[in-house]
């Protein structure tokens, strides 16, 4: 019971769900996502999701059995970061990228900085990013079946737009349901909504980091893509791409957004308005992961500004910031 009580700034009491739970509940509602990308990209997308939760459990196992630590694979949190990035991985990419990938999650960002609660960037977004950087072209390529179920390689409906200022044969529908190309577990808006859904059902996360990021988002770009209200380019930038994904999986991670409903909010903000920028002014059509990672080092100072203050003390948001290490109590 104690170790529901915190003696610091609010919330005091926190929820009564282990850690495990949590995960569990996480992992069940990506199950749409994981289904839906299983069955629209074969069974490649099935072998790089078991070999990248694989080699993210055991390289949790390996390391903590080597620095004599806990053992923690059964809290599902290194199965959740596996999955996490395996939905975030192109379909097209070979076995071994989800190996690579899975290492530098779990070693490299997760455990280095003392493992599950101390992290502090998104270890599957962490290792994306690393592996967009090192591996561009396999990182890029992307699939998606037509209706003879042979497999077409092209550029995703952002990239297209972006390129060409045409979806190709992509419609609203097809960004709707997910038939267009993209990485395992982005493409269909209806999986994604469902485990969004389940997770607030289960009280697990809330709505408002979520809804925030797309409010700023959908507000940012009108004002400076120079199309306006372009109900076509909208479109396309809500729905085909990571966005959704990212807004309901990734921005909600407990150990890496803000606590308070300030900080939340201001999170959201950072989140859409970077998100926007990455898009319309950067290398890349899409930008989700970047604009993720990069709020969640601006998060210690977003809480070093929100938090509630105990009366009489002083309020200058650079004096003390530290890494945040507070996580799943």
């Amino acid at each position: 019971m104690n170790e529901l009580y915190n003696i610091s700034a609010s919330p005091h009491v926190r929820a009564k769900d282990t850690t495990s739970q949590i995960m569990l509940l996480v992992i069940i509602s990506l199950m749409p996502a994981t289904i839906f990308g299983v069955f629209n990209f074969g069974l490649n997308a099935l072998i790089l999701i078991l070999v990248t939760v694989g080699t993210s459990v055991l390289a949790e196992y390996l390391y903590q059995k080597f620095m004599k630590k806990t053992v923690t694979i059964k809290d599902y949190s290194a199965a959740l970061t596996g999955l996490l990035l395996a939905l975030n991985l192109p379909a097209t990419a070979p076995w071994w990228i989800g190996v690579i990938g899975g290492l530098v999650a779990i070693l490299l960002i997760k455990q280095i900085f003392g493992g599950l609660g101390q992290n502090i960037m998104n270890p599957a977004l962490g290792a994306r990013c690393f592996l967009l950087m090192s591996f561009a072209g396999i990182m890029t390529n992307f699939s998606y079946y037509d209706s003879t179920i042979d497999a077409i390689t092209t550029a995703t409906p952002l990239a297209l737009f972006r390129e060409t200022g045409a979806t190709g044969s992509f419609d609203i529908l097809d960004m709707i349901v997910g038939t267009i190309p993209g990485t395992i577990g982005e493409t269909s808006v209806i999986a994604i909504l469902i485990g969004a859904g389940f997770l607030v059902y289960k009280k697990v996360i809330n709505l408002r980091i979520p809804l925030v990021y797309l409010g700023t988002f959908l507000i940012f770009i009108p004002l400076f893509s120079g199309r306006g209200f372009d109900l076509m380019f909208l479109d396309i930038q809500f729905f085909g791409g990571g966005l959704l994904f990212g807004a309901f999986f990734m921005a909600t991670d407990y150990v890496t957004a803000p606590i308070t409903k300030n900080g939340q909010i201001v999170y959201g903000i950072c989140l859409g308005v970077l998100t926007g920028m990455f898009r319309l002014f950067g290398g890349s059509a899409e930008g989700v992961s970047y604009a993720i990672i990069f709020s969640n080092l601006l998060v210690p100072l977003i809480e070093k500004a929100t938090i509630p203050k105990p009366l009489g003390k002083e309020k200058g948001i650079f004096k003390g910031i530290g890494i945040k290490k507070g996580g799943i109590k």
